[in-house]
């Protein structure tokens, strides 16, 4: 088992096997992580809620209350949100107003697309599917989004250009979302 990882009510999930399997675009979560000085040999184990555990770079650390509220505008706020010193890199955890009756994770997945479709101006899929780990399996999106002052809540007048990777896990009665 890897040192990064996801826990779900005993079962620990390891992101290093996702990485290897599914992120051919490697370099740049190698540049991300350069540019963060996120080192593995720092996780700390994390509750984020019941049955919900990650392990996360000590770099991360929780983002206030504030800076939730103005990234994450939403009726439904973050189970948990964490951000690097710098604010670059954030990764939160939440669970989606949307449950799913069966374990359709096809038309899950073509659902959650559409959702992200409908968020930015431009969006360039890297990758996407479903994949398992320990039994669990995850829906995931890969993308690097552009979103135009047009649509932005923010004072910003430029548009901003992200990298973004989303994994979904289709539980009973809920789905959790994970979002880098």
């Amino acid at each position: 088992m890897g040192q990064n990882g996801l826990e779900f009510s005993g079962d620990f999930v390891d992101f290093h096997d996702f990485f290897d399997a599914h992120m051919k675009n490697f370099c740049l979560i190698a540049l991300l992580v350069t540019c963060t000085s996120l080192t593995p040999d720092k996780l700390i184990k994390t509750k984020i809620a019941e049955g919900i555990t990650v392990t996360l770079p000590s770099e991360l650390k929780r983002m206030p209350e504030e800076d939730v509220a103005l990234r994450y505008p939403s009726v439904r706020a973050p189970l948990g949100a964490f951000t690097n010193q710098d604010r670059v890199v954030d990764f939160s955890v939440n669970v989606s107003a949307t449950q799913w009756p069966d374990e359709n994770l096809e038309m899950a997945k073509e659902f959650f697309k559409a959702g992200i479709y409908n968020l930015y101006d431009r969006i360039e899929m890297v990758h996407e599917g479903i994949y398992e780990i320990h039994k669990k399996k995850f829906i995931y999106f890969e993308f690097e989004s552009r979103l135009g002052a047009g649509k932005m809540k923010l004072m910003s007048q430029e548009a901003i250009t992200t990298y973004t990777y989303i994994q979904y896990l289709i539980e009973p009665g809920r789905a959790i979302v994970f979002f880098l």
